[in-house]
Order: structure tokens, then C-alpha cells, then sequence
């Protein structure tokens, strides 16, 4: 039989004690980090809610169709950029050098007065543009659409016109509307025969990042070869292209998926369409982008998302995505702002540009509307203030 003393009794009941201890606090650590796995992804996503951009609604202005300007009619405004330096924005008219030759009218915006109503925005130049030759595009030959500004020139492009086998092109331009260089349009974007932009659903935007090194532009909506128009059940694959702006080469492609027509009738007929009208660079993986929905029903309706091109594939290479992209990333967007929700009613949007920051700190954000040149509609532009 074997004594122990009470100096080893002691001992022993302090290592099971100490046992005891380490097993409470392996176990207390166990459950810590099975409640951190369980949690994170709740917490990152409300942080991830938490962060998205505020837009507030400031005001309206509004300009009839059929006005006049240095002979020509204002409408058409499909896209607008801001020159900081001048304080001044450049909006490009989709006229097909039809009612005056093809153009982009310059614009103040005063956003320092109190009271903003007509006289905050004013006209104050309009620019013809050149073709290569030095003279302004003919009839029927040009369909200008997106604008963007790098600090000294514009880059511009137009949709083409398939029915009359009529390229797209992104050109730059100087402020006085001289044809400086074109950009190399990839040929799966070419109109062919199966393959290439759909008339009208092609290159409606244009965006440079603030870097300055990449400019990017996206079909409305689908190739023809990549899959079908948005309709009231599936959004349409678009493509967004990325240019390297010091070599002018294109170098990415990523799949954007637009939302469907927003409509309360599946059956009602007439003229509808969703698709991705404007983009602008926040950074040089992130992009505010603005799609615009019309049915008979439901009019225009008009929404922003921030998009993240960081984890999308690049489908350079693919160049067909034949309707079948379950195994492709697409680029990953969420709504920011739903016009639907505010109290106006909104116009064809399709122009958007940041502009000057405001007395509060938060950045000016301009949509403009293209009237096509409908008396039934108006040139409208809303001001908000955001916190991008």
C-alpha cells in the first residue's frame, strides 16, 4: 500500500483542477469559433449593406423638345461628362446627323446657388464633329451615343447602324470635335452576319477610370452570338470591354447580366426593353452602372448599381457565349438607387457623370435624359449628392 502525503494529495488536486481548466478553455474556444463561422457571413454582408454609397435627390430641371440653340435643337443627350478644371459638362446628342450634324453641347450646372431651377443649367456652346476627313459626318452614317472626358480630349462612340452594315467605333476627339485617333474594336463586337452588336443594343456608354488608365464601354445588351434580349423573365449577358488606354488595346471582357423588363403585364405588347445605358469608373475594378427599363405599362424605370468587376472572369477569348455561361462569373452588382422609389416621374435617363463636390462634402451626381426628339417627352436632368 503506497501513502501519499498531503503535500502530494495537494499536488494532485491542483493538476486535476488544472485539467479541468484547460478543458473548460479548449471547449469555451471551440464554441467561440464554431459562433465566428456561423456569424461572419451575416456580419460581413450588414457591413457590406452598411458601406453602399447614399444617393440623395436634390432637384429637377426640365427643358421642352423643339428648343433651339445656335440653330440647332437640343435633344437626343444620350451621355454627359464633367471637365473639373472648367467647370463646365459636355453632352453628346444621338442625332444622326439628320436634324444638324452630329454634336455635343457644352453645359454649366451652378449647384452653389440656394434655389436650383432652369437658370442652374444653361447651354453654352455646341461642337460639331468631324470624321476623318476633316468634314462633318453625313446623314444616317454615325450614331453617337456615349461620352467621356480624360482631362484634355473626348472619347466618343456610336452605336453603328446594323440594318445599314454601319460599324461601331470608339473615337477620340479634341474639344473643337477634331478626329484624333479610333480605338480597335474587337470582331466578335463587328456586325456579321450571326455574330456582332444588335442594332440599336450596342455601345451606349463610355467611362474613363480616374487613374487614367483604363477606359471601359458595355453593350446594351447582348451579342448576337452570346444570347437573347432582356425580356420580362431574363435579363440579357452583356459584355463589358476594358482598353488599356496607353497602348489603346483592348485587354478584358466580363459578363454583366441586366435585370429583366420591369413590367406588371406579361402580355401587354408595344415597344419594350432593358438594357445597360451608362457606365461611370469609381475606381479601376469598381463602376456605378445605370440601366434603363421601358414598357407601356410602366414607363421608365431607372436604377443604379454598384458593380465589382474584381472576381469576374475574363471572357476575352470566348467568343460566343451561346446563351450558356453557368460556368462563368459574371460581375457582381447591387442596387444602390431605384428611382421608382422617389417622387418623380422619370424620363428616357441615359447619361450619367459625377460633378463638382458640394458645400457639404458630398460629390454632385448628374442623369440627363434623352428626349428622342418626342414632344411627348422632355430633356431632363436630375441632380443628386452622393457619398462615393
Amino acid at each position: 500500500m503506497i501513502r501519499r502525503s498531503r503535500g502530494e494529495g495537494r499536488l494532485g488536486a491542483i493538476m486535476n483542477n488544472l485539467k479541468n481548466q484547460r478543458y473548460k478553455y479548449l471547449i469555451l474556444t471551440l464554441v467561440t469559433c464554431l459562433v465566428i463561422l456561423i456569424i461572419t457571413p451575416t456580419v460581413i454582408k450588414s457591413m457590406t449593406k452598411a458601406t453602399l454609397p447614399q444617393i440623395t435627390f436634390l432637384a429637377e430641371v426640365n427643358f421642352p423638345t423643339g428648343l433651339k440653340f445656335k440653330n440647332t435643337e437640343v435633344g437626343g443627350l444620350s451621355g454627359i461628362t464633367y471637365n473639373l478644371d472648367r467647370q463646365i459638362y459636355y453632352a453628346i446628342s444621338d442625332d444622326r446627323s439628320i436634324k444638324a450634324p452630329a454634336r455635343f453641347y457644352t453645359l454649366k450646372i451652378d449647384l452653389e446657388s440656394d434655389k436650383i431651377s432652369e437658370e442652374t443649367v444653361s447651354f453654352v456652346d455646341v461642337t460639331n464633329l468631324l470624321n476623318e476627313t476633316g468634314k462633318i459626318f453625313p446623314p444616317l452614317s454615325i450614331d453617337p451615343e456615349g461620352i467621356t472626358f480624360n482631362g484634355t480630349h473626348l472619347f466618343i462612340s456610336s452605336e453603328g447602324d446594323r440594318e445599314r452594315q454601319i460599324q461601331p467605333f470608339i473615337k477620340e476627339f479634341s474639344l473643337e470635335g477634331k478626329q484624333l485617333r479610333s480605338l480597335p474594336i474587337p470582331e466578335k463586337f463587328l456586325i456579321q452576319t450571326d455574330s456582332g452588336i444588335r442594332n440599336n443594343l450596342a455601345w451606349e456608354n463610355l467611362t474613363i477610370t480616374p487613374s487614367k488608365k483604363y477606359l471601359f464601354t458595355a453593350t446594351e445588351n447582348a451579342l448576337v452570338q452570346d444570347g437573347a434580349e432582356a425580356n420580362i423573365s431574363t435579363g440579357s449577358p452583356c459584355r463589358i470591354l476594358q482598353y488599356d488606354l496607353i497602348s489603346g488595346q483592348p485587354e478584358k471582357e466580363f459578363l454583366y447580366i441586366t435585370e429583366p423588363i420591369t413590367s406588371t403585364s406579361n402580355n401587354l405588347g408595344g415597344f419594350k426593353t432593358n438594357g445597360l445605358v451608362e457606365l461611370i469608373a469609381l475606381d479601376d475594378t469598381h463602376l456605378l452602372s445605370l440601366e434603363r427599363s421601358f414598357t407601356l405599362d410602366t414607363g421608365n424605370t431607372i436604377k443604379l448599381f454598384q458593380v465589382d468587376l474584381s472576381d469576374a472572369d475574363n471572357i476575352q477569348q470566348i467568343n460566343s457565349l451561346n446563351g450558356k455561361f453557368t460556368n462563368i462569373s459574371p460581375v457582381q452588382k447591387e442596387l444602390v438607387l431605384d428611382l421608382s422609389n422617389l417622387e418623380l416621374i422619370s424620363d428616357n435617363i441615359e447619361g450619367m457623370t459625377f460633378g463638382p463636390v458640394l458645400p457639404d462634402g458630398r460629390r454632385s451626381l448628374i442623369l440627363v435624359s434623352d428626349n428622342n426628339f418626342n414632344l411627348l417627352q422632355v430633356t431632363q436632368i436630375l441632380i443628386f449628392s452622393s457619398n462615393f
